[in-house]
């Protein structure tokens, strides 16, 4: 235990207190099970730090934060971390990375529930990158743990993190109705178009403050990651599938948005139309597309989705660079921001979105209008390269500021 508590001592001192993403005010953390899931790079292990810092004092041993893809692991359950911690009079344990944890795919939820059941009055709080394999365990976890899914940065915390600039979250429902009033607050502040551009190319990741030259690589090693070694290994894909996998990937980098046809993919790569489908879920599942859907209430298993984006603009120019359409980049950037909060399904009929089932969105340059969406209710345009708002056509950056 003191070579754990060393490296606790050793970690936590080299966590940087400077910034602290507001996602630590809205987790509950004095719950028994503390579940803290996202995507790799996205800075969840640093929030957690942070938070142990803020809540107890140096060298305090009621707390331990470990990671499961140390080699303390190579000997070590954690049933039997957590019963030699509780003993020494452990109050809150922390596992990181727990999905790298060695025995199987989902053994380590197992063993949590068994803690849980064990050794009530030990709390835990536990984080992990592979979201294929985090769902994985997720039943035997369902009743016990709360969960929190943790976003990259928005365009409001990316300007707060590289730029010092700091405002306010702003309600959908408050951008759509006082959007100058939001405009004034950053307007005065700063130059919004401009630094709009540069978080659609970069920011959505925390990691590019350790440097940009390699954050596009970091990237493409996160995403190959996910398709050549947790497709096979967890979702059970055919290893001779896997190119066939990243072409459709590079395909959907690539059109102008990309609106699915599965026969016609499934008749390029030579794959059925089901497995295309199957394999589209997958990638939604690992957070590296976001489905869209024209009717939410008929999705079912084999149902396809209507339109696919990258989960973020950084993975298209990441994946796809010199070739990414601004469109495209524009649409990605929309629905990723709304998803956080909202339910978006793909306007079919009118407009590019619906929102919460009441509002049309349409998004496009400086120059569209309301030609598309004529006479639609509660219809608005989110316009990149627009200055200022104009009755109901708006900054597309305003959705930055959703969370």
């Amino acid at each position: 235990m003191d070579a754990l508590f060393r490296k606790h001592d050793r970690l936590l001192a080299n966590t940087s207190m400077e910034i602290i993403r507001e996602k630590m005010d809205q987790i509950h953390w004095n719950a028994q099970i503390v579940s803290i899931m996202g995507a790799k790079g996205v800075g969840k292990s640093t929030l957690i730090k942070q938070h142990l810092k803020q809540a107890f004092r140096p060298g305090d041993r009621s707390v331990l934060y470990c990671s499961a893809d140390t080699v303390d692991f190579s000997t070590r359950t954690l049933v039997g971390l957590a019963e030699e911690f509780a003993i020494h009079g452990g109050e809150l344990l922390v596992i990181d990375e727990i999905h790298k944890y060695k025995p199987g795919a989902s053994d380590w939820s197992r063993e949590v529930k068994e803690i849980y059941e064990l050794f009530p009055s030990l709390k835990l709080i536990i984080s992990g990158s592979s979201l294929l394999k985090l769902k994985e365990g997720d039943a035997d976890l369902s009743r016990r743990a709360i969960k929190y899914t943790m976003p990259g940065l928005s365009f409001r915390e990316a300007m707060r993190f590289y730029h010092g600039l700091d405002f306010p979250k702003w309600p959908l429902e408050d951008i759509l109705a006082h959007p100058y009033d939001l405009w004034q607050q950053v307007a005065s502040k700063c130059k919004p178009i401009f630094l709009f551009k540069e978080y659609l190319e970069k920011g959505y990741y925390p990691f590019l403050l350790e440097g940009e030259g390699e954050y596009y690589t970091k990237i493409e090693q996160m995403v190959n990651y996910i398709i050549e070694t947790e497709l096979p290994q967890i979702c059970k894909v055919d290893v001779a599938n896997i190119r066939k996998i990243q072409a459709l990937v590079k395909l959907i980098c690539e059109e102008v948005p990309f609106e699915l046809n599965a026969n016609k993919i499934a008749g390029a790569l030579e794959i059925g139309r089901d497995t295309v489908v199957e394999y589209l879920k997958y990638l939604g599942d690992a957070k590296v597309l976001n489905l869209l859907y024209s009717d939410k209430k008929k999705i079912g298993k084999l149902a396809k989705p209507d339109k696919v984006y990258l989960e973020n603009s950084n993975l298209l120019h990441a994946l796809a660079p010199g070739k990414v359409d601004i469109g495209t980049a524009r649409e990605c950037f929309a629905v990723n921001s709304l998803l956080e909060s909202h339910d978006v399904e793909y306007g079919k009929a009118q407009g590019d979105f619906k929102v919460d089932a009441k509002y049309t969105f349409e998004i496009g340059g400086r120059g569209k209008d309301f030609s598309q969406i004529p006479g639609v209710p509660d219809s608005y345009v989110f316009a990149d390269d627009w200055d200022m708002p104009d009755g109901a056509k708006l900054p597309l950056w305003m959705l930055g500021f959703l969370y």
